[in-house]
């Protein structure tokens, strides 16, 4: 790799990224510690506003922002391949902002790269069986709750038809057996709890802050399922 596509691929992780550490670049591009901090100082003399903070890494201030000058084939590629698992796996949500992000990355993409492309799409299908629920919209709502640490309000629809109000702190979601689950603390309960999203019928935004601080790690709380991953 030349040190040109070098920078630009250091920038993509700074926008990436809220704090990199010198070493996560390092690793990443194969270079020294030392050319780390060469390359970091050649992006602040043509502009970047790139700061560092001890204990925590390089950042780039508030407010900047450049976006990607191109893609090669094969990252191309990976984004149609990933547009079918979405249209499959994701709900009305996720397939809506999935395709305007496709968009974007096409927009940029050269004429040549373009036209192979449209001759790959067609031959990119993901099926999945009748049993996988996704007829629904709820997926950005709840990723966005869960990044803002926002409670959410739902009404839901248990295994047994019974419905009931629920406020939650939403922690994360899993996509297991088949289904989209939301593991959530529940103030009802003051317990974590598995949520279906497709059992969801109603789901309110109050705009209400955790009030938990110290939440299960998400990975913790997979090994509590009755799923080997």
């Amino acid at each position: 790799m030349n040190r040109i596509d070098r920078l630009l691929g250091i920038l993509t992780m700074l926008q990436s990224k809220k704090f990199l550490p010198a070493e996560r670049i390092a690793e990443k591009f194969s270079i020294s510690i030392r050319t780390v901090y060469r390359d970091v100082k050649a992006l602040t003399e043509i502009g970047v506003p790139v700061s560092f903070e001890n204990g925590r890494g390089y950042f780039i201030v508030q407010g900047y922002f450049l976006p990607p000058v191109s893609f090669t084939n094969e990252e191309a590629n990976a984004l149609l391949l990933m547009e079918s698992i979405a249209g499959r796996f994701g709900d009305n949500s996720i397939k809506k902002h999935y395709e305007t992000a496709l968009n974007k990355v096409k927009a940029v993409l050269r004429g040549s790269q373009k036209d192979k492309l449209e001759q790959l799409q067609p031959q990119i299908k993901a099926v999945s069986c009748d049993f996988v629920q996704n007829n629904f919209a709820y997926l950005t709502q709840l990723q966005e709750a869960i990044a803002s640490q926002n409670c959410i309000e739902i009404e839901y629809q248990n295994n047994k038809n019974e419905i009931s109000l629920r406020m939650l702190e939403p922690v994360g979601l899993i996509f297991y057996a088949l289904n989209w689950h939301l593991i959530a603390w529940c103030h009802w309960r003051n317990d974590y709890r598995d949520f279906r999203v497709s059992r969801i019928l109603k789901l309110n935004l109050p705009g209400k802050a955790f009030s938990k601080t110290d939440h299960i790690d998400l990975n913790d709380y997979m090994k509590l399922l009755p799923v080997n991953y």
